[in-house]
């Protein structure tokens, strides 16, 4: 069973960066295909990146895709979400989620890490 914390979140002007972090404990990460996803206020969760076990392939939603980059480091147990031009409808709190499979639900999620952009 793996741990996931979430880190790197905060408040950034539009057209910013941050860059978002998951480490993983209790389990090596390569283990598991990592997705990023994110909920704003009001709204339903949102699937916004994910990579395979061994980083052989990456998806990003349209409404990222050119802007956000999925990554991760087996060596390091931890992915990231780098994160470019950053839009005030990104406000939301990120979440990162492990699966052992393929396709199907994702069972071991973070605590989420709240994202803020605004002027």
């Amino acid at each position: 069973q793996v741990q996931l914390v979430e880190s790197g979140g905060g408040l950034v002007e539009p057209g910013g960066s941050l860059r978002l972090s998951c480490a993983a404990s209790g389990s090596t990460l390569d283990n598991y295909a990592i997705g990023w996803f994110r909920q704003a206020p009001g709204k339903g969760r949102e699937g916004v990146a994910c990579i395979s076990r061994r980083d052989t392939y990456r998806v990003h939603a349209d409404s990222v895709k050119g802007r956000f980059t999925i990554s991760r480091d087996n060596a390091k147990n931890t992915a990231h979400l780098q994160m470019n031009s950053l839009k005030p409808e990104d406000t939301a709190v990120y979440f990162c989620a492990a699966r052992m499979s393929v396709v199907g639900n994702y069972n071991y999620w973070g605590q989420g890490t709240q994202v803020t952009v605004s002027s």
